[in-house]
């Protein structure tokens, strides 16, 4: 659980750098897929390892989209592979 919040704050830090008209868009959509995640079991390591990827490189395609740099991603590389 900790870790899943950690990576949801470093989320929330991406969606800052993303253009004003966008930031609410994606600031909700995050907080909707964290919350629709939840009912997943805390002792499923795969399960989580691949939701954290997922998050990641859903950041990373938003990232992208909007042309921010990729590099302000690397926090939450560190955190989703650990």
């Amino acid at each position: 659980m900790e870790k899943a919040l950690k990576i949801y704050a470093e989320v929330v830090r991406l969606v800052r750098r993303l253009p004003k008209d966008s930031q609410s868009y994606y600031a909700k959509y995050a907080r909707e897929n964290f919350v629709n995640y939840r009912e997943v079991e805390a002792n499923d390591d795969q399960a989580l390892h691949e939701l954290f990827l997922r998050a990641y490189n859903h950041s990373l395609w938003v990232l992208n989209k909007c042309l921010v740099d990729k590099s302000a991603a690397e926090k939450l590389k560190k955190i989703c592979s650990t």
